[in-house]
């Protein structure tokens, strides 16, 4: 089993949670962690074993010994730090959202192309056990055709317009945070929808705090997707079929278990699939089974998938009335 030497680009909350499940795996070595602020790194660095750390994310690139990168940075910056890792030979592995818009994720592809370097959407809810085998349920066809999908993601977060939830400069807003969850159970289970409408309520920042979103395809089916900092919800995905519905329950994207009902049967739950820790060990773990194989795309979170995503972000954004400063100026029109 080929070892490799993951480095982190980015010390806060998501990567100790990232870590934590990376250790895990028998293949992956804890080489690098780097920060803007050196005794960050170190810290870091210290608390989970790595070998180095970097006060600088330049040096952690130019590192020959750094295999891949996981970017844990708030992702008004992730087109940056993929685009300086891509450049360096870096397989790398970004947190969602992919970046702030359509264009930065499409000059983010074509970089791993030019550098026949891996490139991946850390989208976690993509490899957990229980989102698979919802999805292989629908698939098969046993609840009849999918008709609606109902997702929501929202908790009361305080008000403090210095942090990144409220600040619009790094891409503050329900939306890319956590109404990207909900968004993506539409797509990956109804596809791009022919029509968006949204309504949307703001924060004194500026920065979007609720969003309802509907989405409506050509064949009738629709999708209603609800994310708010202001609110809670039950955090699940329901997907209402012709003969019958399955919910992915709360919290819907992380490991959980699955309540399925046939027309004419009660419901029933099936039980969790899930090994130790978080969940983030599965999308590290494929990283790694892509490295092996030398792809530089994912089979599975794929690069379309991801220029879908953002590009249906954009289109809810446009709709809603949601930018985010000079990023999006000769971008969208409307701006």
């Amino acid at each position: 089993m080929k070892k490799y030497n993951w480095a982190v680009l980015g010390c806060g909350k998501i990567a100790h949670k990232f870590i934590s499940d990376l250790k895990l795996l028998p293949n992956a070595k804890l080489y690098a962690a780097a920060s803007r602020d050196l005794q960050r790194a170190k810290d870091f660095a210290g608390e989970w074993g790595f070998e180095k750390a970097y006060g600088s994310y330049d040096e952690m690139v130019n590192d020959p010994e750094v295999d891949v990168v996981y970017i844990a940075t708030p992702h008004s910056h992730h087109h940056e730090h993929t685009l300086l890792c891509l450049n360096h030979k870096k397989a790398v592995l970004c947190e969602k959202a992919f970046s702030l818009n359509g264009k930065e994720v499409a000059e983010m592809i074509d970089t791993a192309k030019a550098n026949n370097t891996f490139l991946m959407e850390a989208f976690w809810t993509m490899f957990q056990p229980s989102f698979q085998q919802a999805m292989e349920i629908l698939k098969s066809g046993e609840l009849g055709k999918l008709k609606i999908v109902r997702s929501d993601f929202a908790f009361n977060a305080p008000f403090l317009e210095d942090k990144r939830l409220y600040n619009v400069e790094l891409g503050g807003g329900s939306l890319l945070d956590i109404g990207i969850y909900p968004v993506f159970a539409a797509l990956t289970s109804l596809g791009v929808p022919k029509t968006v409408k949204t309504f949307a309520d703001f924060s004194p920042t500026g920065s979007e705090e609720s969003i309802n979103i509907i989405f409506k395809y050509a064949d009738g089916s629709l999708a209603n997707l609800t994310s708010s900092f202001a609110a809670h919800s039950p955090t699940q995905t329901e997907y209402l079929c012709e003969k019958g519905y399955l919910i992915l329950n709360p919290r819907w994207f992380t490991p959980t278990n699955i309540t399925i009902m046939k027309e004419g049967e009660e419901p029933k739950t099936l039980p969790k699939q899930h090994r130790e820790g978080w969940g983030y060990q599965y999308e590290a773990e494929h990283v790694m089974e892509c490295l092996d194989q030398a792809l530089i795309e994912s089979p599975k979170m794929t690069w379309k998938l991801s220029q879908d995503l953002i590009d249906l972000l954009d289109r809810i954004r446009i709709d809603a009335g949601i930018f985010f400063g000079d990023r999006d100026k000769n971008i969208f029109s409307e701006f």
